[in-house]
């Protein structure tokens, strides 16, 4: 509007208001269209297995798509995805069990993911805290906090979360020792329990897991000096239980993972019936 009454070309007014040409052909991608996006890249990704990021958003450049580099390479990074170094020929990419693109949560108790955060109390002695996610609704399931953590501690963990949220069909996680463990493995695939590892090397691929424990460092760990294990494990409980029923999550269009539901006692119904 403002160059069509001052009659100057774009170039020109962008050159005198030292603002770049492109953003005046910038539009927000609104929700659904960020949907489309992210399940887009995945799909050329999928379909043209040695492909970068790079080359995926001239693909999509190609296609209509106005987007850059920068915002493909961020969906590549939260999606896990990535090129493999080698390749047999003929084959496919598969998921991350050994694959480039990682399985996707589609329901409640489809994939969990776990791993640990490493904390000290007052006196440098040093804790764990073993966090275990649901990766569809996000939910924190447990923040368990010991001085130490082994597999069969992890076992008798997720034993308790079984009997609470039920068995879930995947189980996702990093190669550390407790997680590689031949008698947790084996008991998981007992269960009839998928494990899944990430590649070494490539955190991004527990994405779910990785960002809540940065959540958890920079919200509360890095603000806190616990000076024993037992305030510790009261102040972490304490912020799970926040983040869980609280805290807006920007992924669920700003509804907290779990939020409490509203329990009405006698006295409420009474007065609600004596109204009617």
């Amino acid at each position: 509007m403002v160059m069509r009454e001052l009659k100057v070309s774009e170039r020109r007014a962008c050159k005198t208001i030292g603002q770049i040409r492109s953003t005046q052909r910038y539009r927000p991608i609104e929700n659904q269209e960020k949907e489309k996006l992210e399940n887009r890249v995945i799909e050329l990704a999928s379909e043209y297995g040695r492909y970068g990021y790079r080359q995926v958003t001239d693909l999509l450049q190609m296609e209509g798509w106005v987007v850059g580099k920068d915002r493909v390479f961020s969906i590549w990074q939260r999606e896990g995805l990535k090129v493999p170094q080698k390749q047999p020929k003929r084959s496919r990419l598969w998921l991350v069990d050994g694959s480039c693109i990682r399985l996707r949560p589609e329901f409640r108790n489809h994939v969990w993911s776990y791993d640990f955060v490493s904390e000290e109390t007052h006196d440098g002695r040093k804790f764990k805290i073993l966090n275990i996610i649901d990766e569809f609704s996000r939910e924190c399931l447990t923040s368990h906090v010991a001085r130490r953590i082994r597999s069969q501690d992890v076992i008798l963990i997720l034993a308790d979360l079984f009997l609470k949220h039920g068995i879930p069909k995947h189980i996702r996680s990093d190669n550390g020792p407790e997680f590689i463990a031949k008698k947790l493995v084996t008991w998981i695939k007992s269960l009839e329990v998928k494990p899944l590892f990430i590649q070494p090397g490539s955190p991004w691929e527990n994405g779910y897991c990785e960002s809540f424990n940065g959540k958890m460092r920079y919200e509360l760990l890095n603000g806190e000096i616990f000076y024993s294990l037992l305030e510790a494990r009261i102040i972490i409980e304490r912020w799970r239980v926040h983040y869980n029923t609280k805290r807006p999550h920007s992924s669920l269009g700003g509804r907290p993972p779990a939020p409490k539901t509203f329990q009405p006692t006698l006295k409420l119904l009474e007065k609600d019936l004596l109204t009617l």
